[in-house]
């Protein structure tokens, strides 16, 4: 990939450089790679006024603490070949320190973990850190599994009757572009609406040959969700490309959409939530 086919020209790697920040870590630095581009990167803490105003000490060990998750980082991307600036990020939630830095480099794509230490938000599909950030990021986000390797089979992106699905299809032919690999539009839908599916799916696959992107079309019978990542993996893609919402109320817009956290938490790879 040449840096004039990058997809991105600013990635931010959003990071605590624990082991479940491995495989986002491990894209970042690679993406930067290929494209010769240096790499950003925040490290997030969450601040609480009062309690580090009476305990002082305690803001003295998460400093030094993200001073040395920082100095581990460079280490690696160096050692990597690649430029990066790491900063550590500081805000009342660590989602919100992302997206302030993400704001503040003017990036066009965030990359980080689907999900971090087990727990009761662990075990969700996707971490509130993650959701947060895919919902309220100012770019697209790519959210990684720890063990996650960069996309070499394929992308597929997810359609459907939705003005995003525009969005999601030409952000999937960049990347595949980019990367030279077969791009798949897939579609679910329940049997009876089918035929509607096939439609929209077809006028999806026009649009992309009229833009010069070679794809092809498939149409399942299902649960979005589901049907999504198994043709992910009957497909051999690696990379899955999805809106951020299902529906453009406003409500919806505010949350990350239910189909897209399935997505994220069913892929056994990265999936790019495209902001739509």
């Amino acid at each position: 990939m040449t840096d004039a086919a990058a997809p991105w020209q600013r990635i931010l790697l959003a990071t605590e450089h624990t082991e479940f920040d491995a495989g986002a870590e491990r894209l970042a630095i690679e993406l930067a790679q290929k494209s010769g581009r240096p790499l950003a990167a925040v490290v997030p803490i969450a601040t609480n006024a009062e309690l580090l105003a009476e305990a002082p000490g305690i803001a003295a060990r998460i400093d030094a603490d993200a001073a040395a998750r920082r100095t581990e980082l460079l280490r690696e991307a160096r050692a990597a070949g690649v430029s990066v600036d790491v900063r550590v990020g500081a805000d009342a939630d660590k989602w919100q320190a992302i997206v302030s830095a993400a704001s503040g480099a003017r990036a066009d794509l965030v990359v980080v973990r689907r999900r971090g230490r087990q727990g009761f938000v662990a075990r969700m599909l996707v971490g509130e850190m993650a959701a947060s950030v895919a919902s309220h990021a100012p770019c697209d986000v790519l959210l990684v599994p720890r063990a996650a390797r960069l996309w070499s089979g394929g992308v597929v992106a997810a359609v459907d009757d939705s003005p995003a699905s525009v969005r999601v299809a030409a952000a999937a032919a960049s990347v595949a572009t980019g990367f030279a690999l077969p791009l798949r539009l897939v579609t679910a839908a329940a049997e009876a609406t089918l035929p509607h599916a096939r439609e929209t799916l077809e006028r999806a696959l026009r649009t992309q040959e009229r833009e010069g992107h070679a794809a092809t079309a498939h149409a399942r019978v299902g649960r979005t969700a589901d049907e999504i990542v198994a043709a992910t993996a009957e497909l051999g893609a690696d990379l899955v490309v999805i809106g951020r919402h299902g529906a453009s109320s406003a409500l919806r817009r505010a949350v990350l959409g239910s189909t897209a956290q399935k997505v994220v938490g069913l892929a056994s790879c990265a999936v790019l939530v495209v902001r739509t």
